[in-house]
């Protein structure tokens, strides 16, 4: 499906910014794991990924955008690369456009035709 860590990024978001469901869960491995950037449960099998997206890409104008400077791919070995970054998630709660900050982490192994096979986004906590 993808073969660098920069087309894999542009491509997961495009899914996920055209409401295409189905295309975004082609990128996870039937073993990934993800920790959703909106939930507090660990999803660990491909019917909770789906569910989760499913309701997250119900959300009135719903996108993702990277902060392009934050990208940062660290291959540990030849087939798995760690991709980190900073990206902004936007839709309307109650007919306003909000804004959540959130950094993220994906373990890929771009050789799959799968290749998330871990998944952590959380939302950036305020600064003290």
């Amino acid at each position: 499906m993808t073969q660098t860590p920069d087309t894999f990024i542009k491509d997961w978001m495009s899914s996920i910014n055209n409401g295409e469901v189905e295309n975004l869960l082609l990128f996870y491995d039937k073993n990934a794991v993800l920790l959703p950037t909106f939930s507090n449960i660990v999803l660990k099998t491909p019917a909770a990924i789906r569910e989760y997206f499913e309701r997250l890409s119900s959300r009135e104008e719903l996108k993702v955008s990277l902060h392009e400077k934050s990208l940062i791919a660290q291959n540990l070995r030849d087939d798995i690369t760690l991709l980190s970054g900073i990206y902004r998630w936007e839709f309307k709660i109650d007919g306003y456009l909000l804004n959540f900050e959130a950094r993220f982490t994906f373990g890929l192994n771009l050789d799959q035709p799968n290749p998330i096979i871990h998944h952590h986004s959380s939302q950036i906590p305020r600064m003290l």
